[in-house]
């Protein structure tokens, strides 16, 4: 007789854990990391590298429950990316609790012949930031600004030179007037390239000899865009900064832990 129960007890409790696990809790919604910005920022591939936007390797450091779509493109100014259309759509598609990076500033400081549309005045390019933040809050998604990455630029006794002022200084105003998180990029990689000086930060940028890369027979020397190694190390400072501004977003970073580093034989 106590052997019939025992058989019908473990036949309940297989029952009963069978039906706990089918009214399992789904899994909660991914957060979504959107980034918009310019080439700097975006992803390319094939033929292009090893240029290499700092929003590739970033989307790498993040555990299963942060997705990343990098909505970056080359060339664009805050002024282009809103009049292309670009940005509604991602607007429209904000849900609580997403995130949205902004890093503007290369092309709305660019007076060019070539692409006079790109140029925004700073106050346009502030409004257009406020603007960024306004819809995203909207949608309770959380902006955060960035400002433009340094150039590499130093002057004849080796200083790493300020290549933003301007627009650098409008992304940490409007971030102080609408109590919006700032990573200031662009101090945070001129320091980085003052720690290594003129000949050294060469390994960071899209700097080629003739033949070097089958990519770029003619070689390119390019002091704006970055490789594989100087993305990384973007990202790096960028990962670091979210953690030290107590940002939840760094509750998902599984990787990252580490000061950018350099190889100090590199040339």
């Amino acid at each position: 007789m106590q052997h019939l129960l025992k058989k019908k007890l473990n036949r309940l409790s297989v029952l009963s854990l069978l039906l706990l696990m089918s009214f399992s809790l789904p899994e909660p919604p991914k957060i979504k990391v959107y980034l918009i910005g310019d080439s700097t920022m975006c992803l390319y591939k094939g033929k292009q590298l090893p240029l290499t936007g700092w929003g590739m390797p970033f989307a790498d450091y993040f555990d299963s429950g942060v997705s990343i779509d990098n909505c970056a493109r080359g060339g664009r100014s805050t002024k282009t990316f809103v009049a292309e259309n670009r940005w509604r759509p991602i607007a429209d598609s904000l849900k609580e609790g997403d995130y949205v990076m902004i890093q503007f500033g290369h092309n709305d400081e660019a007076k060019t012949p070539q692409h006079p549309e790109r140029y925004t005045p700073v106050p346009d390019y502030k409004n257009y930031l406020v603007g960024f933040i306004n819809d995203a809050r909207k949608k309770k998604a959380n902006p955060i600004l960035i400002t433009p990455v340094s150039r590499r630029s130093f002057d004849k006794d080796g200083k790493a030179l300020e290549t933003h002022v301007e627009y650098s200084k409008a992304v940490l105003e409007v971030g102080e007037q609408y109590h919006v998180a700032v990573i200031d990029l662009d101090r945070k990689s001129r320091e980085l390239f003052q720690q290594l000086g003129l000949v050294k930060t060469q390994m960071l940028f899209m700097d080629l000899d003739t033949a070097e890369h089958p990519n770029y027979p003619l070689g390119r020397k390019d002091n704006t865009h970055f490789n594989e190694t100087g993305a990384r190390m973007l990202a790096q400072i960028i990962l670091n900064d979210l953690k030290e501004k107590k940002i939840a977003l760094a509750d998902h970073i599984v990787k990252g832990n580490n000061k950018p580093t350099v190889n100090p034989q590199a040339k």
